[in-house]
């Protein structure tokens, strides 16, 4: 079986793929050209979506594509072809993303930032802190990572709430709402953790409307994708306390124009789409796995239906 590899750490990826599993033969290279050449005769990719989708564009096809990433957004770009299987990366960024929240959200609790500017002024500061034990958690997007990262801060004592397409049952959320719902669950709650992936539903849902609505004390953490929030709106509601603060990784462009008003607004944290980088060997493993249930005729974790975008 012949697997090409189009990924920026392409040596690494392939040196941990001949470890896992010896029996593939795996090509790939650093040239664009010589990419496209081998991509002919590969019907399995992994790889980064921005590669692969140039692949997909000068006309090479494969039978099965699995993403490093967990977003898939450049394979969906009108005019590609679709007549593949395509699985993203599921179930290796949970640990990572609830580490990541946890820190904005302890660093929140014990006004981290707001310490750091008293020792820069040589203030002693003994404001009082507070714990998350007790504290509301609403996790908008309760998919594989929302789900995960609801189980890692379960042990913190928070209470837990969802937001997805449709209401559900799910643990340990105590209550997962539909999107229908969210306005009126911002304002009842103190953490808002955006997950949603970019799909035409979920674009612009964070408006001047909905901000209004959030609960003057809330942090609102964006790690799922920057067209979820309209920036402006983003930046006069925090002006406005309409929250208490915004911890936002993931932009519309990036890296971020050095004009734009996110470097300088009120309350609000840049953090460079630093919250769950992929780790390779985790991704080489879950690629193997999907290997052998794909050789098998079995199913496949993370496969995306094309129509929803996910």
């Amino acid at each position: 079986m012949r697997v090409l590899i189009a990924e920026q750490a392409y040596a690494l990826y392939a040196q941990l793929l001949r470890e896992a599993a010896p029996d593939l033969e795996v090509l790939t290279s650093g040239d664009s050209a010589q990419l496209s050449a081998l991509a002919a005769q590969c019907p399995v990719w992994l790889g980064q979506p921005d590669l692969l989708a140039t692949l997909l564009r000068q006309g090479h096809s494969p039978q099965w594509l699995q993403s490093t990433w967990a977003g898939i957004k450049p394979l969906l770009a009108p005019g590609l072809q679709r007549d593949y299987r395509l699985t993203r990366a599921v179930g290796i960024f949970g640990q990572v993303m609830a580490e990541y929240m946890l820190t904005y959200m302890l660093g929140h609790e014990r006004q981290v930032l707001a310490r750091l500017v008293s020792q820069v002024e040589r203030k002693w500061d003994e404001r009082a802190s507070q714990g998350l034990a007790g504290r509301r958690v609403l996790i908008v997007g309760t998919g594989v990572i929302g789900q995960q990262v609801a189980e890692f801060l379960l042990p913190f004592g928070v209470k837990l709430y969802g937001i997805a397409s449709s209401a559900r049952v799910q643990p340990p959320f105590l209550e997962v709402a539909p999107m229908e719902r969210l306005g009126e669950w911002v304002g009842q709650v103190d953490y808002v953790l955006n997950l949603l992936p970019d799909t035409p539903a979920t674009q612009d849902i964070y408006d001047a409307a909905l901000l209004a609505r959030f609960n003057p004390d809330a942090l609102l953490i964006n790690a799922g994708r920057g067209v979820a929030v309209v920036d402006a709106d983003l930046v006069e509601a925090l002006k406005l306390g309409h929250l208490a603060g915004a911890v936002i990784d993931v932009c519309r462009q990036e890296p971020l124009p050095q004009r734009h008003p996110f470097w300088t607004a009120w309350g609000l944290l840049l953090t460079g789409h630093s919250s769950a980088p992929t780790s390779p060997s985790a991704m080489v493993g879950l690629f193997v796995k999907n290997l052998r249930a794909w050789q098998a005729g079995q199913a496949l974790q993370g496969e995306v239906d094309f129509a929803r975008g996910y």
